[in-house]
């Protein structure tokens, strides 16, 4: 073929097939999207003061977070699941990122770094038509005690580490609740009745209507909007 210029053949990981048949399936939740912008002024000051200090346990649930590694020269986004995080201090839980960080990636068709695996079964599933693991998905996604097993419960993905975006991220998602953690940004905030430069932390939380009405899921995101703003745990 002719005027096609240089190019290179590279290697698909399996692990992507996976990531398709999320969207696929988490395209088809009845999600209520909250664009979220929280001034995080205060509770980024209190963090400068606890360098030096050691943190305190706060309370959580299994969190499921995307971890970058690299396949094949690739950079891949693999989950991570948190488990426990009720009783890890917040310390513990950096380490065990850090450390989810190191962690060997065994087979190209690994989609949950950490866990146990059955590298038959994934291989298997890698094979089917791509409606039959849809199907599959699906049935994990209803049952709430395989969703906690093999995903925990809330996702947090932190897309502002990876650069600067002055706005939200809107994800695609099939857990309970699925947080997209911008960028912060600096701009004018009204602090007792007079304007200041205050740093705004951009935040996205897909909210499964299936699970939770709309009227409980306001108080419970203007309660994590406080305890953000307000430095809750730090």
């Amino acid at each position: 073929m002719k005027n096609i210029g240089d190019y290179e053949s590279i290697t698909f990981p399996l692990s992507r097939i996976s990531t398709f048949d999320v969207v696929a399936v988490g395209l088809e939740k009845h999600h209520v999207k909250a664009l979220i912008e929280i001034d995080v002024t205060e509770a980024r000051k209190k963090i400068s003061d606890l360098k030096k200090q050691k943190v305190i346990i706060f309370r959580d649930i299994d969190i499921s977070i995307l971890i970058e590694r690299e396949i094949q020269g690739q950079k891949v986004p693999l989950p991570y699941v948190i488990r426990k995080t009720n009783e890890k201090s917040i310390e513990q839980i950096y380490e065990e990122i850090k450390n989810g960080k190191q962690l060997p990636i065994e087979d190209l068709g690994d989609n949950v770094l950490g866990e146990p695996k059955n590298t038959g079964l994934m291989k298997l599933y890698y094979m089917m038509p791509g409606f039959i693991r849809r199907q599959l998905l699906k049935y994990v996604v209803s049952n709430p005690f395989l969703t906690k097993q093999m995903m925990g419960t809330v996702v947090v993905t932190a897309v502002g580490m990876a650069g600067k975006i002055n706005g939200w991220v809107i994800p695609v998602g099939i857990h309970p609740l699925s947080l997209a953690v911008g960028s912060i940004v600096k701009k004018p905030g009204v602090v007792e009745n007079r304007i200041e430069i205050r740093e705004h932390l951009y935040m996205t939380a897909l909210i499964d209507h299936d699970i939770i009405d709309g009227a409980p899921a306001v108080r419970a995101l203007s309660k994590l909007t406080q305890m953000i703003e307000n430095g809750f745990g730090l």
